[in-house]
């Protein structure tokens, strides 16, 4: 059966957010271009830059009081009188469309760091500023931004969560229960609408059945109330610990029961969570934009996972991952194009000595180690539930919800983000991997803690504030692709990336089109032309992927699907940019009733 991703425990500058302020601002901090006679060693006269700036208030008609200068590049605009929302929006608008100015954000009144006042959050070292613990994710800058928005879902697909927890009081949706096979549920029943866990303990007993002889024997791990709790526990409640998402809603989708989860649950699971049907199951009313998945098997990502994960990504969900404890390369989930796979480092930064690693690793969080593990929610239930109460745990299975709970927040700061546009953004966004004198670097031996780089670990460090300010930000190209027609298979479709734009004042310098997935592999002409062609050797529906980047580092990506038809003829246009959707064929369903023992890590 699948495994969940857990070990055994032994004891870039800030982006400035583009949306404005709710508070009333009476002044904006305007960049305008740099003057033509000015050079990198000169600087435009004060007197000179303030007639500019009246000069671009007066054409966009914002009323003015006074100027000053602000650093060496910015200037203060100080409005009549106090403006917020729709407003200061407007004004904010009219100030950018003008070709003279850079950008223009608001002058907001800074305060101090929220700081929540959960008693065990001095435990959750992880979350707290990369000061002491180089890996720490930075989230007290990241709240004073935002403490995310219940408009968001992010789904915990995993053994059930404990409903009843305290300190998950207010945050949970009604969930789903997809675990199919009675003697697994430990409920009594197959799947039905209770989503909460009733203990997946493996004892001597059990092993004795044929169904069993092949799991370990094991106490109740209470995994997904541990997750639901380091995504969404209840913060600033004066109890137990804080969750990463103060506001954002937990969608609990029971995947898995005694000795782990067989695909064919799983992959109903991912689909309900993201709001598709299944069949036997309720319309989902709460589908989720995140979706949480710690489990993982030995084998390679499989057509029928692949096939969920597109269908899931089209309908606007990103698939988070844990990247696997084995110290060795990444299996599926995490080896599936158009995820999220997250290793785990320690707290200096280094991988773990049991964290998976290579390049399909997306970005590397804080999974804890027997001397500083990550704490959350738990239950002091050996086998069925006793008390709910808090407790550590390590593994990729906890580095996981670290970068979902930080998706999350980004989606409140930002809800028009992409699921691919999350992922760049959180990468681009990372702080850069340490490097911890004397120790190895992980491609020479990954099972010791080891210095990560961006092939071994992903594109760096989480850090929440970072992605936070990154998911708001404006100075971001953006890429663009044309719809794509359906063709004879064997035929060749156009890829167009030719409307892409950069952000203001910049300009693209890189594209690269890659495959995502399809049926077969198809020959891109040239990856790294805006305008280029791909032959399509096989029938069947194909995912491209277009990433800009422009001179300041700063990308974009966006999906496009092409399908080639076994009709001589082909078919009509297909595809598009951005969320546009596609379905695929059932192919390999019988992988469906595969299952992948769960193993300690």
């Amino acid at each position: 059966m699948l495994k969940f991703i857990a070990a055994a425990l032994l004891a870039a500058p800030l982006l400035a957010p583009a949306q404005t302020s709710q508070e009333p601002v009476r002044n904006l901090i305007v960049r305008l271009k740099p003057a033509p006679e000015t050079t990198a060693s000169t600087r435009e006269a004060p007197q000179a830059a303030r007639e500019r700036l009246r000069a671009v208030a007066s054409a966009a008609s914002v009323g003015f009081a006074d100027e000053r200068p602000v650093g060496r590049h910015h200037q203060l605009l100080r409005l009549p009188a106090a403006q917020s929302g729709a407003e200061l929006d407007a004004t904010m608008r009219r100030l950018r469309l003008n070709p003279e100015v850079l950008d223009v954000e608001p002058d907001v009144r800074v305060r101090r760091l929220a700081v929540p006042n959960d008693p065990d959050y001095r435990l959750q070292w992880h979350l707290q500023a990369p000061t002491t613990f180089a890996a720490a994710m930075n989230m007290p800058a990241a709240w004073d931004v935002s403490t995310g928005s219940n408009a968001v879902t992010v789904a915990v697909l995993d053994v059930g969560v404990r409903l009843n927890h305290p300190d998950l009081t207010g945050r949970l949706v009604a969930g789903y229960d997809f675990v199919s096979e009675v003697e697994y549920s430990n409920d009594g029943d197959g799947r039905d609408p209770d989503a909460s866990d009733p203990g997946d303990w493996v004892n001597a007993d059990d092993r004795r059945s044929p169904l069993f002889s092949s799991c370990d024997i094991e106490d109740s791990s209470w995994h997904g109330t541990f997750i639901a709790g380091q995504i969404g526990a209840a913060t600033n409640n004066g109890l137990g610990v804080a969750g990463i998402d103060w506001q954002a809603r937990i969608l609990p989708v029971r995947i898995a029961g005694k000795c782990g989860a067989l695909l064919s649950d799983l992959l109903d699971g991912m689909r309900w969570a993201a709001g598709l049907a299944v069949v036997g199951a309720p319309t989902n009313t709460t589908p989720a934009r995140i979706l949480n998945l710690s489990f993982g098997g030995d084998a390679a990502c499989s057509a029928s996972y692949q096939d969920v994960i597109d269908e899931i990504t089209a309908a606007g969900a990103l698939l988070v991952v844990a990247a696997g404890n084995e110290a060795g390369p990444v299996g599926r989930p995490a080896d599936c194009n158009g995820v999220l796979a997250v290793g785990a480092v320690q707290e200096d930064g280094r991988k773990t000595a049991y964290s998976n690693f290579g390049t399909r690793v997306g970005i590397s969080a804080p999974g804890g180690t027997g001397t500083l593990p990550i704490y959350s929610l738990d239950n002091s239930g050996k086998t069925a539930p006793g008390v709910d109460t808090y407790g550590p745990k390590l593994g990729t299975s906890f580095s996981s919800p670290q970068a979902a709970g930080v998706a999350a927040l980004m989606l409140a700061v930002n809800p028009a983000l992409t699921p691919a546009q999350l992922i760049v953004r959180m990468q681009d966004s990372a702080r850069p991997h340490v490097n911890v004198a004397g120790a190895l670097r992980c491609s020479t031996n990954g099972s010791v803690p080891c210095n990560c780089d961006t092939t071994t670990c992903g594109a760096g460090l989480l850090d929440g504030a970072r992605a936070v300010l990154a998911a708001g930000s404006s100075l971001v190209p953006r890429a663009v692709a044309a719809p794509v027609a359906t063709v004879p298979e064997g035929s060749t479709v156009a890829l167009n990336g030719n409307t892409s734009t950069a952000s203001t004042g910049a300009t693209i310098v890189a594209y690269r089109w890659t495959q995502e997935s399809g049926p077969a592999t198809a020959a891109i002409a040239n990856p790294s032309s805006a305008n280029t062609t791909a032959t399509l050797p096989v029938a069947g529906a194909y995912v491209f992927s277009l990433t800009v980047t422009d001179n300041a580092g700063q990308r974009d990506v966006v999906r496009v699907a092409a399908t080639a038809s076994t009709s001589p003829s082909g078919g009509g246009g297909g595809g598009g940019g951005g969320t546009s959707g596609w379905w695929w064929g059932a192919g390999l369903w019988v992988l469906a009733l595969l299952a992948w023992r769960r193993r300690p890590a």
